[in-house]
């Protein structure tokens, strides 16, 4: 479905809503139920809605350089998550608006409290980085580094972590990182270095982001060893937006940790990034 979000705002309205609600995947199991006993399956309320979603700088790939915050804001106001990991995020850049933030504007935008955290310098001036919105109040943050693996060389990248808490009191770390998209091995080396951070925090832990790595990858191996990923078997597509081919952004939870999957979904939306956002739903036990 191509949806031209600034042209028809009622129709790109309900082409998500029947999207998100139409395409619920990789549940986790129901439990069985005797035929013929009448009862039905048991509905799993979320506690905490998750998204993320590479906005590529909030640069819609058909509007040349055009940004669109707006067609962002939109689609996160559709979907109505309570914390959304951010990639691709500029931040008083010349490309963007030296004087535009686009993190802050989006959390002004979706009524949400931002986080940022840069990545690195942008060579025409700025940061470019990622970040988290969250419904609800962020009660402490940090910024990790992620470095290249010094055999290979390569780009900085960054985790962020926010503690929140639920409306019940309970608390939760929620993460988000973007990892390089031109080598496995950097990638393998950003994901251990994730992993020994998040392997300290005594909370319930939610991570998610672009991982620039399909289900078959040894990163995603890495990964699923101490993670579960919201979608277990045949994740939809998330990149290119406009045709998708490959699932590289993903939302997991410690295996560890009493956690099941409410709802998966994928947002169909063409126009405002290259990729598509990824929303669950999560029960805390």
């Amino acid at each position: 479905m191509t949806t031209r979000m600034g042209k028809s705002p009622v129709i790109f309205l309900l082409g998500v809503l029947l999207v998100f609600f139409a395409c619920k995947e990789d549940q986790q199991p129901e439990p069985d139920v005797p035929n013929g006993t009448g009862n039905t399956p048991e509905v799993i309320i979320p506690d905490l809605r998750v998204m993320t979603f590479n906005i590529h700088l909030a640069n819609p790939p058909s509007a040349g350089t055009k940004r669109d915050l707006p067609a962002i804001a939109r689609i996160i106001n559709t979907a109505n998550p309570d914390v959304v990991a951010l990639q691709e995020v500029d931040r008083y850049t010349q490309r963007s608006g030296m004087n535009v933030h686009q993190a802050k504007e989006l959390g002004k935008l979706t009524n949400m409290h931002s986080f940022y955290v840069k990545a690195m310098d942008v060579f025409n001036g700025g940061e470019y980085g990622i970040a988290i919105l969250s419904r609800f109040p962020i009660l402490d943050s940090v910024g990790y580094e992620l470095p290249a693996d010094p055999k290979v060389g390569g780009e900085m990248r960054k985790l962020a972590v926010v503690r929140i808490a639920l409306p019940d009191g309970r608390e939760v770390v929620f993460a988000g990182t973007h990892l390089d998209h031109k080598s496995e091995e950097n990638r393998l080396y950003q994901g251990k270095r994730i992993l020994d951070i998040l392997k300290r925090e005594k909370r319930p832990v939610v991570l998610a982001g672009d991982f620039n790595a399909l289900p078959s990858s040894l990163t995603l191996n890495l990964f699923d060893g101490y993670l579960t990923r919201t979608c277990q078997h045949n994740c939809s597509p998330t990149f290119p937006a406009h045709n998708p081919k490959s699932a590289i952004d993903f939302i997991m939870y410690r295996t560890t940790d009493k956690v099941r999957v409410a709802s998966h979904a994928i947002v169909l939306d063409s126009y405002a990034s290259d990729h598509l956002p990824v929303i669950a739903g999560l029960k805390f036990n």
